[in-house]
């Protein structure tokens, strides 16, 4: 037991010496510091000190201690032109419309010639597009990523819907199928650069000796933009309400007529059904 208190009692008596150490020191540091530092005494200047800054006084000119005003050299001053030119004015309104422009008329003067010569577009030649697919009215597909878009007239989408006496029917389909038929899968002659192509061409074909977007045009299954050689077959079509601007073609009261029993001939009887006679 009495050597549990004597440790007890060396740790606490550890700790205040230590404690006192570090009083002592920093004791000693803050004497020091204050010792070789010197006071600082901040100085005020006083007013009569300060030159005048109003506008009493000329740029050009300098006070003596008199009060007369003094002419300054702008040579001496390093102030003066060294080539002698005018101060310009940069005045808001001088600076956007100067007196040049505002007093002479404008004048046209003709446009910078290009610095290069321009590419030349290779010229079409007429080619045969085999096994063509309708993807739409307008648009057609060949062999699997080249398009070409009938020229005069606006492709259609296939997901298109048109409305006629208050029913809605998918003529975007009706159109595409109508194309198809029309097709039948026959070659095209078409004008298309001596290269080919690749992504969508806009071009002029023939089918047979017809045009296909004369066909479109004129049975209602396309729409042109202003200024279109069509635009006249379009408005034809609209008037007639042909394709896209009719009702929907397609007649689904056809349905088979059930047969009268009255006008069914009776089926000749047979012996069988007849019987034997009886003996």
């Amino acid at each position: 037991m009495k050597r549990h208190l004597t440790t007890a009692a060396g740790g606490l008596f550890g700790i205040f010496l230590t404690v006192v150490l570090l009083e002592s020191g920093a004791s000693a540091i803050q004497g020091r510091q204050s010792a070789t530092v010197s006071e600082f005494t901040l100085e005020t200047p006083d007013l009569n000190d300060v030159p005048d800054l109003g506008g009493g006084t000329d740029i050009g000119e300098a006070d003596t201690d008199g009060g007369e005003a003094v002419p300054i050299d702008p040579a001496e001053n390093n102030t003066a032109d060294p080539e002698g030119k005018s101060v310009r004015d940069i005045a808001p309104e001088q600076f956007g419309l100067p007196e040049e422009v505002v007093t002479k008329p404008l004048e046209r003067i003709e446009a910078r010639q290009p610095l290069s010569e321009p590419v030349a577009k290779p010229e079409p030649v007429p080619s045969v597009l085999r096994h063509p697919i309708a993807l739409s009215a307008g648009l057609i597909q060949f062999d699997g990523d080249r398009l070409l878009q009938l020229d005069g007239v606006v492709s259609q989408d296939a997901e298109r819907t048109c409305d006629a006496d208050g029913k809605s029917w998918p003529c975007g389909i009706v159109a595409r199928t109508a194309f198809r038929n029309f097709l039948r899968a026959r070659a095209l002659l078409c004008d298309v650069p001596k290269n080919g192509w690749k992504g969508t061409l806009t071009t002029t074909c023939t089918v047979n000796n017809t045009d296909p977007a004369v066909w479109l045009a004129e049975n209602g299954w396309a729409e042109t933009a202003v200024g279109s050689p069509l635009e006249n077959k379009v408005e034809a079509a609209k008037k007639s309400r042909l394709g896209f601007f009719g009702g929907d073609p397609r007649d689904f009261s056809a349905m088979p007529v059930p047969l009268d029993e009255t006008m069914v001939p009776e089926e000749p009887q047979t012996a069988a059904d007849m019987g034997e006679p009886d003996l």
